[in-house]
């Protein structure tokens, strides 16, 4: 293997590197970069090269923000060419390859494909051929702007799968067996995916670990991008924000995440979500959201794999510095916003009679915002036409601070990806993650490897009648669903988009 991979796409040809006697290629454009008079535009499709492009290193970063205040990433060298994507093949001479698509998570702010934890080379080892994207994320992606078209970042993650489609039978896939796969935001993305008709015949099948609730209606995104243009002195139109630096507006949308809480009387519930953009529902890109489209009949159901951890909010209580802080006050306030209406924070007393603040906190928490609607994700898309679904519950807890972080969420991530290795796996599974973890790892990385082959990951798929659930843990099998007491409180009511008070 001394001379380098080489693969001729529609674009031009391309020349990357052996890892791990896979051929890797990296920083592949799918779009043009969405700078310029493309800011804030639709993706455009890629231009053509001449000659050999060296395709061995990552994109450069979207520009980033953060879910609290506190200073944005500074931006970064590696230029503006944003829309890039990464494939990772076992043999480029092969031809019917299932192929996976990642998109990755991050609060629909921040991340990329060239996390460490997303490390494609175990699963190209079984056999998939890997493609991990990047996307516009943040006011980039999601700002609700006069002048432009709504939910940018899904419309690059359409040109991505475009450009899938076109190329990835030089690399040894088959486009006629795509599965997306995201995690978080990346969920999130797939599950609006799935009830939008550009993405049709696009991928067959689809993997979400904790969707995430997160749509807002059109009068909330309208007034979150005027009070993001007026901190910066502007209006928000896209011809206005185009004079605004990239990184500049991650970093006034970081300190307008932070100022969230002291919206509640005009913001509601949208006030306690951490981040001020999300994606949101413009009658145009995005009609409704994907719960009310499947269970409407105005969607198709998928083949489609999802999960959750069980203890999803408990990550983000530990980072906010509120384990064991939380207050009978912000139970309350908990229970009052994310609770469904009108009985629900009664139903979460009742359900709970026991329990302690933190423990009613992070129960409607981890409900409202991943337990829930990756649940109810299942039932719709299994009670839609040509629907399948299968769920499963991580319960494996992390060693990690002497297991104070449960099964938090992005546990799984590692752990589908074979990556218990990486920095962050480290610190979630430690240096030398215990026989629990592997054996874990190794069971979820086969249904995600069955599954995109095939449509079954192993376990029975879930019909309402039995809601069977695949729980992973030190004994993993196939129960009823393992949290009752949620999906009595939440059945038949899916998530509603954050709108104004």
């Amino acid at each position: 293997m001394s001379e380098q991979p080489g693969v001729r796409t529609a674009e031009g040809r391309i020349e990357g590197l052996w890892e791990q006697g896979h051929a890797v290629f990296r920083g592949i454009p799918y779009a043009q970069p969405p700078v310029g008079t493309l800011r804030f535009a639709a993706p455009a499709p890629p231009l053509p090269w001449e000659g050999t492009r060296q395709a061995v290193e990552f994109g450069p970063a979207v520009p980033q923000s953060v879910p609290h205040s506190g200073p944005a990433p500074a931006s970064p060298p590696g230029g503006t060419d944003w829309l890039t994507l990464n494939v990772c093949t076992p043999d480029p001479g092969a031809a019917g390859l299932p192929v996976l698509v990642w998109i990755h998570g991050g609060a629909y702010v921040a991340g990329g494909s060239d996390d460490p934890m997303y490390d494609p080379a175990a699963l190209a080892g079984a056999g998939l051929v890997v493609v991990s994207i990047n996307y516009r994320v943040g006011a980039e992606g999601f700002a609700l702007l006069e002048g432009a078209p709504a939910n940018r970042g899904f419309l690059d993650q359409i040109a991505a799968l475009e450009w899938v489609q076109r190329n990835i039978a030089a690399f040894g896939g088959d486009p006629g067996r795509v599965t997306v796969a995201g995690q978080s935001a990346g969920a999130g993305s797939i599950a609006a995916l799935l009830t939008m008709k550009e993405q049709r015949g696009l991928f067959r099948r689809a993997i979400t670990h904790s969707v995430p609730g997160w749509y807002c209606s059109r009068a909330l995104a309208e007034e979150v991008a005027a009070a993001l243009a007026d901190r910066l002195g502007t209006v928000p139109t896209a011809a206005a924000l185009s004079g605004i630096g990239p990184w500049r507006l991650a970093e006034a949308l970081t300190a307008l995440n932070g100022e969230l809480p002291a919206r509640r009387e005009r913001w509601g519930r949208f006030s306690q979500a951490g981040i001020a953009i999300c994606p949101v529902i413009d009658g145009e890109v995005l009609s409704e959201t994907p719960w009310a489209a499947l269970n409407g009949g105005r969607a198709s159901g998928a083949e489609l794999l999802v999960g959750h951890t069980r203890d999803e909010f408990r990550l983000f209580t530990f980072m906010t510095g509120r384990l064991g802080k939380i207050t009978d006050e912000d139970a309350r306030t908990a229970l009052d916003l994310f609770a469904p209406a009108p009985d629900g924070p009664a139903a979460y007393r009742a359900a709970h009679p026991r329990a302690a603040a933190q423990e009613l906190f992070e129960s409607v928490y981890a409900d409202a915002c991943f337990r829930m609607p990756s649940v109810l994700l299942a039932e719709a898309n299994a009670g839609a036409g040509g629907g399948r679904s299968y769920l499963f519950e991580l319960q494996l807890a992390s060693p990690a601070l002497g297991g104070v972080l449960g099964a938090c969420h992005s546990l799984d991530v590692p752990l589908a990806f074979g990556t218990l290795d990486s920095a962050t796996g480290r610190q979630l599974w430690g240096d030398r993650p215990g026989p629990e973890a592997v054996a874990v790892s190794k069971q979820l990385r086969r249904a995600w490897v069955d599954f995109a082959a095939s449509g079954d990951p192993g376990w029975e798929a879930y019909v309402p009648e039995r809601q069977l659930t695949r729980v992973l843990d030190v004994g993993s099998g196939t129960v009823p669903y393992p949290e009752p007491c949620s999906w009595g409180i939440w059945a038949g009511r899916p998530p509603l988009p954050f709108d104004l008070v």
